[in-house]
């Protein structure tokens, strides 16, 4: 099996959105991703013994010298592709996958020769491509498989394949290419010469030499065209040609696949973020060598079969793992097994429907108690349990937790993953159906979490991030959980005349814009014809080249309104944001539950920066400032039996984070004297009396001091304020100027961060970023982005943590039936009993003032209401 590495990594690139592969330090990985995905589905397929992979080295090549025009037309590649190329290289090679590329030389010519190579030594031959001009080196024995969507659809091209898709032998394929010419290798075409004359042509005369030979029998304008440019046709050919005899430095035989290390594997996965179910699928495709590093050998574990009463009674107040089978979700849960491991590898487990009252009672005991236990993702347990009205408490170790402190930004913490991460072990998957003698399943996973809670133990206190583990996101786990099953009231009354009206608006703003591109069956959701109307119809400047035209994306649309107003435009971006609301509320509509509340999963292991993540839904897009947002958030209300709703905040929460770690004088002392942040900033900016601040430019040095917290640019800052690029870099010069120790911190943060590979937050919670020092400049600068705004902002998201414990604990204390429904960013929502709103109201305040002590004084405003939006202040 032959593979064009370039040709399939594009299309890979092309088939999945870039975005949604990433690294944490911004390395893109998409193209990584979707290669791998096809080399796993095709050598399961396929099982081939030997394997390649050619690349292209550069622009130039011997093609170039002879046509220096050729493929001079494609454009650089996007910058988000850049750097996956070699990554893909080294990941191959990891695989145990021959890698091959020549300079001055294409992979095309590097593939034919092995595939010619091949032929004598019996050898069947499968070329994998998106380049049409290999099927001129199909035979009998060498099939091209061509990608006609993505590159998961791959179409078969035998000799009887190209004769039915071309009226054309292999062999003439190249013919009819130098006729054609080719847009894609920018080869000329001879006008009035289009596929079927070209075909026609070959197909009477046999082959290009033969044609040229009898050029002069050609009639028509077609022929005069042709006979001008013969030298043109004749140098196409020699281009589209590909080298059959190369010196390489492996033949076929030296192609097998060798066994890849699994360890090696795993790692480098890990350091691409892919999850497991990749990395297992492309294993499962590959011979390998080896599971566990050599290491410790653990002990077995031993499976009691004592009653679970008496197996707990025995161990009262020692550390245990525990391992619950079920489901779990916020509202509803069911644990249907568990499996319990000591610290001495004795284990006991049980399916809970056969349970003797006794053991039951004794398990529910446990559970509750303060005794410790050892969890993966405790958060779920918690709702598996009570689906069964049992309580769980005492929890000290979740591997899923500490996993992700080690590591922040992996795309999985699951258990099999993390075992195979840390303890480079492999771990069975439980079986479905629990049958105690069988399956030991349970038992092992019970045992990886103790090992596991082991090892991370010892890794977190090594990076000195134990204390943020054990007294932070443990216990905020539980807290978590108790929200989740809360939930918050809904009126859906509220949110179903909002919807009505946003469906309305959105069937306006359509109408109004069809009715402008004079086109009633236009869909605006289409970029296909939105690239028409916009750049055809209306004739606008273009955008962002894409590879399917020019960019019709949010960022470019919003742009091009701004710079070049147009009334189709307002309809367009009104229909979109129409359309974003919609489906917000169609969203929160469909996960009311029958109880009439709203129960949100709130993530812990997800944002790499510490901060907690809402879905099911997303309860942190709903938009604060626009009417749109005020309005869905007025349909959160407060539930029966309470009283109000009350929402608590921080006051530019970030910001004074800023103002605390960069020590600047002028920041430190504008909050210390209790003045409005952007005023004081802005008089001194744009030397004016505080007074004399008008709102635009208080919103000009708001976005500036904001934007710097995500590293940005005085270009950035003009696209963002729509004023030329000279007279952001001026605002920015004299804030700096003014504010010398924000410029400092700035810049040592990043010189910090690329010396020890990661950013720290003033909990110690890290965030690595190793592009750092990549030499892809879009990796590079995207990780600069990410370690200025890791500490600020994961800071944040760590003081507010803090202050949920602290109010948790003081509302438990005062024994009040108030209780904390939701945490949206730097706010908290409380839902307040009868009674109970000036108690609850000076708890809050107090404890969220008092989570830390910064350089300067944190503000804390509240509000209360019948409903979300009134609570606000």
């Amino acid at each position: 099996m032959l593979i064009d590495g370039h040709s399939m990594a594009f299309r890979a690139f092309y088939a999945l959105p870039a975005e949604n592969f990433s690294t944490t330090g911004g390395q893109h990985t998409n193209a990584v991703y979707g290669f791998l995905s096809m080399l796993a589905n095709i050598l399961a397929e396929e099982k081939p013994g030997h394997v390649a992979v050619a690349f292209d080295v550069g622009r130039k090549t011997f093609r170039t010298e002879m046509f220096p025009e050729y493929k001079a037309q494609r454009e650089a590649s996007p910058p988000e592709f850049k750097g996956q190329v070699d990554i893909l290289q080294e990941v191959l090679g990891t695989l145990g996958i021959q890698t091959l590329s020549k300079a001055n030389y294409e992979a095309d010519d590097i593939l034919a020769t092995l595939a010619t190579a091949a032929e004598p030594l019996g050898y069947e031959t499968l070329i994998i491509t998106g380049d049409r001009d290999y099927l001129q080196l199909v035979n009998e024995n060498v099939t091209v498989l061509y990608p006609m969507r993505g590159v998961s659809n791959l179409h078969r091209f035998t000799p009887a394949a190209v004769e039915e898709k071309y009226g054309l032998t292999p062999a003439q394929y190249p013919d009819f290419a130098a006729l054609r010419g080719d847009p894609s290798d920018n080869l000329p075409n001879i006008p009035g010469v289009g596929e079927k004359t070209a075909t026609k042509w070959i197909l009477q005369y046999g082959t290009l030499d033969n044609l040229l030979e009898h050029a002069d029998e050609i009639k028509g304008k077609a022929g005069e065209n042709f006979r001008e440019r013969l030298e043109q046709v004749r140098l196409n050919r020699r281009l589209t040609h590909m080298l059959t005899d190369m010196e390489l430095p492996v033949g076929p035989d030296q192609l097998t696949l060798k066994p890849a290390d699994v360890a090696e594997v795993a790692r480098r996965f890990d350091d691409l973020e892919f999850g497991a179910n990749l990395r297992e699928r492309v294993l499962a495709a590959v011979p390998t060598e080896g599971t566990v590093e050599a290491g410790v050998e653990l002990a077995d574990v031993t499976v009691d079969d004592t009653p679970l009463a008496t197996w707990l009674a025995e161990r009262q107040g020692q550390g245990l793992a525990l391992y619950v089978k079920g489901v779990g979700t916020p509202n509803q849960g069911d644990a249907t097994a568990v499996a319990i491991v000591d610290k001495q590898r004795h284990a006991v487990s049980a399916e809970l429907a056969e349970l003797d009252p006794a053991d039951e009672k004794a398990l529910a005991e446990w559970l509750a108690s303060d005794s410790p236990k050892y969890l993966h993702e405790s958060k779920a347990a918690f709702h598996m349990f009570a689906g069964r009205s049992m309580e769980l408490g005492g929890v000290v170790h979740d591997t899923a937790i500490a996993a992700y402190l080690l590591r922040p930004g992996q795309r999985t913490y699951d258990l099999k993953d993390i075992y195979q991460r840390h303890l480079q072990r492999q771990l069975a998957e439980p079986e479905d159906q629990l049958s105690l003698l069988g399956d030991t399943s349970l038992v092992d996973s019970a045992a990886a979490i103790l090992e596991l809670a082991e090892e991370l133990t010892r890794q977190l206190q090594e990076i000195q991030a134990f204390e943020l583990y054990h007294d932070m996101e443990i216990p905020l786990a539980g807290i978590l959980a108790r929200m989740e099953a809360t939930g918050i009231a809904v009126d859906v009354a509220t949110l179903e005349e909002q919807l009505a009206s946003f469906v309305e608006q959105v069937a306006e703003e359509e109408a109004a814009a069809r009715e402008l591109a004079d086109d009633p069956a236009l869909n605006l959701s289409s970029p296909k014809q939105l690239q028409v109307v916009l750049f055809e119809t209306f004739g606008m400047p273009k955008t962002k080249k894409t590879k399917t035209g020019w960019s019709t994306a949010a960022k470019e649309i919003e742009q091009l309104a701004l710079k070049h107003p147009h009334p189709f435009l307002d309809h367009l971006l009104a229909h979109r944001e129409y359309q974003k609301m919609k489906t917000t509320l169609e969203g929160l509509i469909k996960t009311v539950q029958h109880d009439g509340r709203i129960h949100t999963t709130f993530n812990q292991t997800v944002a790499s920066t510490g901060r907690l993540s809402s879905t099911e839904p997303n309860l942190q897009n709903i938009p604060v400032r626009t009417p749109a947002g005020r309005k869905i958030r007025s349909a959160f209300v407060v539930g029966e039996g309470y009283e109000c709703l009350l929402t608590a905040d921080y006051s530019q929460i970030e910001m004074r984070v800023m103002a605390h770690l960069s020590q600047d004088p002028g920041l430190i002392e504008a909050y210390k004297a209790g003045e409005d942040l952007h005023n004081y900033v802005g008089s001194r900016v744009f030397e004016v009396p505080i007074d004399q601040v008008t709102p635009e430019l208080r919103r000009r040095v708001k976005a500036m001091s904001y934007g710097l917290v995500y590293g940005l640019s005085a270009f950035g800052l003009s696209q963002q304020l729509n004023i030329p690029a000279g007279e952001a870099k001026g605002i920015m010069d004299n804030y700096f100027q003014r504010f010398g120790g924000v410029q400092r911190y700035l810049a040592e943060v990043v010189d910090q961060a690329r010396k020890d590979g990661y950013t720290s937050t003033l909990f110690g919670r890290r965030r690595y970023l190793p592009e750092l020092n990549s030499d892809n400049r879009v990796a590079r600068d995207n990780a600069e982005r990410a370690a200025l705004n890791a500490p600020i902002q994961g800071t944040a998201a760590d003081i507010i943590k803090v202050a949920m414990i602290r109010v948790d604990r003081e509302l438990r204390a005062a024994g009040v039936k108030s209780r904390v429904l939701l945490q949206v960013h730097d706010e908290l929502v409380v839902e307040i009993a009868p009674g109970e709103l000036e108690q609850v109201r000076g708890i809050l305040e107090r404890e969220m003032d008092s989570a830390i002590t910064l350089r300067v004084p944190l503000e804390v405003s509240a509000g209360a209401g019948a409903d979300w939006d009134e609570a606000a202040h």
